[in-house]
């Protein structure tokens, strides 16, 4: 070799001893080798695909390999692999281009390669994005490396991830895009490695012979696997990156061919079995000998079923075609016995197309279809009535209000606009299916044509139906961005906020018509719309800021609603701190002198601003939490001294008395005269001596009902205790002894549709009222302007249920409020989950909470 020569393509021949060749050495002496592109990548790719793999997988040589030459050759590869993705750059002065993709042949190079270069780009900008991408990967970087170790269920969902993350790498805007030529080349070898390890997992099964339920599990998750990368790919790369506007897909949509054709074969091979079990299933055990598994099987002996590549498919086809003239007589016998079974339920329609579901693969048999002509016929007239049915119930809800019994079915946290679009893609589906279902079984009728144009026809109509809202809905908010009212224009040099001339309530400059935009883009663009570039700028704006402002109105909340949550004498005890918070926010300037305003599009003074509201709302609501835990201590001290027997215990009412006024004057610098005057002796006893007599009448009531076994069947109204979370905890004690466990495994759950199906013992609780919104029975609504600040609530049953039972609401559309014992909001009694519909966030900004009636 001329080590002069920069050939990048090198054919080398050499001799193995030094021997004079002759025609008997000349096969054992000489070794050919290649050089492709450099030395470098030739060893590399030697180690890689045959050195490593033989010398450290296969059994029979890593077993008398050194371990300490296995670790220095799995070195050998990793360091080939970083000097190789290096080497444009050490090997030449060309600039380097990271649509080079030599020497990345697995997802785990790839992500090694952004590590590489998060450490050691020559640019600080460049190390920065390097690093964006690296933490990115990271999601499924551990995975992909230890991929062998996965079942094919946790692949399945490693799809799903992967999905997300490659979406979210070629969608990120905050630095430069990620090119398109080494997505295209990533997404390759991510179906490259799917699809091996696919076919190294089921390889170890022996998919003629193992149990049925085992094969077509593991079966079933291979194809999953497949689809899932190709239709992730397809719908990336043909629809959603395509319509991206900050980074669009320019080439044609990717389709990993290789991986969709292993998934077919997967998929037959799924067929043959499951024929194979259905003719079991209808054949009589003597019958069962015509089909003996060793000669149903017989022609695919010699083939591994699940190494699919152009050269091995016709023999495949081959087996397949022997193995049906096998099968055929049995075919011919259950046949009969099919009909029977189905001219059985024909008149159900439901029952009728989950039988051809069952048996699809039987029925799409050419002898077994032809026997079914007339049940065929059946079930064609019943999917052509369903499509009939879905045309009926769009044209009469297509026009109605979401949620109405005219209207579009209803979802939960969806606007208009994209609660239609998703019931009509609801629809859509089921269209789809009965498609799907005639064209697997009944293509062969007469009626079949008619029949897929009128589906068609209906798919059209939803499809118009659907670019029709979103037509409607991008042409209003387009002319609400024109109008300033609309609470859609946000201007990144205005205001962030102000106080109202008018009540002196607190505004952020950010509108909740806003996050519903932000929401609507999202979900509109996840559903494959283009949404027009005047929507997505307005849109891009509002999320740039939409964190300062979720923070600012929960700041806006808290100013509007403090006056709420302080007892109403300790006001003036809070008026320094209150106008010291109010100062922060009237004086919103900006920079060292303060001469301009805090606008949205300066960062910095934004969040040093938002710091010093944070700080301020902060020590107002200690100071007034400290004050209410006074009032607190001081009313437990009263009701102390009122147990106290002035003739019998002078000593100690004395005493409690000096504890009383060493409280008072540990806050005597704050507290008002006309406060300290609420302490110096009850103005009307009698509204306390009335209170306590209703609870003791109310306790004797409670003792009759409980002793004639009662007291659980009538509806307890617990504001008529002294000690209601006492009541609560005992019906938590005696539901943990009736269940056998501990009270610690145990939650509170309220219902207001009905009797709790998880209690063994559960009450029905009146007397609710409830502050800062209404409730219906069903969910929580926001006061109208003639709406009471405080409603009754209907009555709940309420008890203990196991920790991992499911309560009567899901988690996601319940808000956890507290019971206090009156509306001054000072003792809780316990929390309870009450339906909303979502967005918690919002009721407790409202300070939705409920209480006992006073008694």
């Amino acid at each position: 070799i001329d080590f002069a020569d920069t050939k990048d393509k090198v054919l080398v021949f050499f001799k193995l001893r030094p021997e004079v060749i002759t025609d008997q050495n000349l096969h054992n002496n000489i070794l050919v080798s290649s050089m492709l592109e450099s030395p470098i990548n030739s060893l590399y790719q030697a180690v890689r695909q045959i050195f490593a793999p033989v010398l450290l997988k296969d059994q029979e040589w890593s077993r008398n390999f050194d371990p300490k030459l296995q670790n220095l050759l799995s070195e050998l590869e990793t360091g080939l692999g970083i000097v190789l993705r290096r080497s444009d750059i050490n090997s030449s002065k060309l600039k380097f281009k990271e649509d080079d993709t030599r020497g990345i042949l697995t997802p785990s190079d790839e992500f090694q390669f952004w590590v590489e270069q998060a450490h050691r780009g020559n640019k600080q900008i460049s190390k920065e994005r390097a690093s964006y991408f690296k933490e990115l990967f990271e999601t499924i970087a551990r995975e992909f490396y230890n991929l062998d170790s996965l079942s094919l269920l946790e692949v399945v969902d490693l799809v799903e991830t992967t999905r997300d993350v490659v979406d979210d790498v070629w969608r990120q805007t905050e630095h430069d895009h990620y090119p398109e030529s080494r997505m295209l080349h990533l997404l390759d070898i991510i179906g490259g490695s799917f699809g091996r390890f696919v076919q190294k997992k089921l390889g170890t099964l022996n998919l003629w012979e193992d149990p049925y339920y085992l094969v077509k599990d593991n079966l079933k998750a291979g194809i999953s696997v497949c689809e899932q990368w190709v239709t992730a790919c397809h719908h990336l790369t043909g629809q959603v990156w395509q319509r991206y506007v900050p980074h669009m897909w320019k080439n044609e949509k990717y389709f990993p061919e290789t991986l969709d054709k292993l998934g077919k074969r997967l998929e037959e091979v799924l067929a043959v079995r499951t024929i194979h079990e259905k003719l079991l299933y209808f054949l009589p055990a003597g019958e069962e000998k015509i089909i003996c598994l060793a000669r149903v099987f017989e022609p695919f002996t010699g083939l591994n079923p699940v190494q699919y590549n152009p050269y091995t498919e016709p023999l495949w086809k081959a087996a397949v075609s022997q193995y049906e003239k096998i099968i055929a007589p049995a075919e011919q016998k259950i046949a009969g016995k099919l009909k029977n079974y189905i001219s059985e339920i024909q008149d159900s329609p439901q029952q009728l197309l989950q039988a051809f579901l069952k048996y699809k693969e039987l029925v799409k048999r050419p002898a077994i279809s032809k026997e079914l002509m007339l049940e065929r016929e059946t079930l064609l007239a019943r999917l052509v009535d369903s499509v009939k049915d879905f045309r009926l119930d769009f044209e009469n809800r297509c026009r109605g209000v979401p949620g109405e019994t005219s209207g579009p079915l209803s979802g939960k946290n969806l606007s208009e606009v994209v609660n239609n679009i998703v019931w009509v893609r609801q629809l859509e589906l089921k269209v789809d299916d009965t498609i799907k279902i005639a064209e697997a079984l009944l293509s062969d009728l007469s009626g079949f044509r008619s029949f897929h144009r009128s589906a068609e026809d209906l798919l059209d109509q939803f499809k118009l139906y659907e670019q029709e809202q979103f037509d409607d809905w991008s042409r209003d908010i387009q002319s609400g961005l024109s109008d300033s009212r609309s609470g859609l224009c946000i201007e990144a040099n205005s205001r962030i906020m102000e106080l109202d001339p008018n009540d002196g309530s607190l505004k952020v400059h950010y509108s909740d018509r806003l996050v519903v935009l932000l929401r609507e883009v999202r979900q509109l663009s996840a559903l494959g719309f283009v949404i027009p570039a005047k929507i997505q700028q307005v849109a891009n704006i509002a999320q740039k800021f939409c964190k300062q402002a979720i923070i600012l109105k929960q700041v806006a909340h808290f100013y509007n609603s403090i006056d709420q949550q302080m007892i109403q004498s300790q006001r003036p005890m809070m008026l320094q701190s209150a106008l010291a918070f109010e100062q922060i926010i009237k004086n919103s300037k900006a920079g060292s002198g303060g001469k301009s305003q805090i606008t949205w599009d300066n960062p910095k003074e934004l969040e040093g601003y938002i710091q010093k509201l944070q700080n301020a709302a902060q020590r107002l609501a200690t100071e007034n939490r400290k004050l209410r835990k006074w009032h607190t201590t001081f009313c437990e001290k009263v009701v102390v001294l009122m147990n106290v027997d002035l003739l019998r215990q002078q000593q100690r009412w004395k005493d409690g008395l000096q504890e009383l006024r060493t409280g008072l004057a540990s806050v005597e610098a704050q507290c008002p005269l006309a406060w300290q005057s609420k302490w110096e002796g009850p103005e009307d006893p009698l509204q306390y001596l009335r209170g306590l007599v209703a609870r003791a009448l109310a306790i004797q009531s409670w003792v009759e009902r409980a002793e004639k076994q009662a007291l659980l069947s009538d509806t307890l109204d617990l504001s008529e205790l002294f000690h209601p979370d006492t009541f609560l905890n005992a019906l938590r004690q005696e539901t943990a002894r009736a269940m056998g466990c501990s009270v610690d495994s145990l939650k509170f759950v309220a219902s207001w549709k009905g009797r709790l199906q998880e209690a063994k013992l559960q009450i029905k609780m009146g007397g609710l009222l409830l502050e800062g919104c209404s409730f219906d029975g069903s969910r929580l609504s926001e006061h109208h302007h003639d709406s009471p600040s405080v409603s009754p609530v209907l009555p709940c049953y309420v008890g203990w249920i196991p920790q991992g039972a499911y309560g009567p609401y899901s988690p996601d559309e319940c808000v956890s409020l507290p019971v206090y014992t009156s509306a001054e909001r000072d003792r809780v009694v316990a929390n309870i989950d009450v339906p909303c519909g979502g967005n918690q966030d919002r009721w407790v900004q409202c300070g939705a909470a409920l209480f006992l009636k006073n008694q």
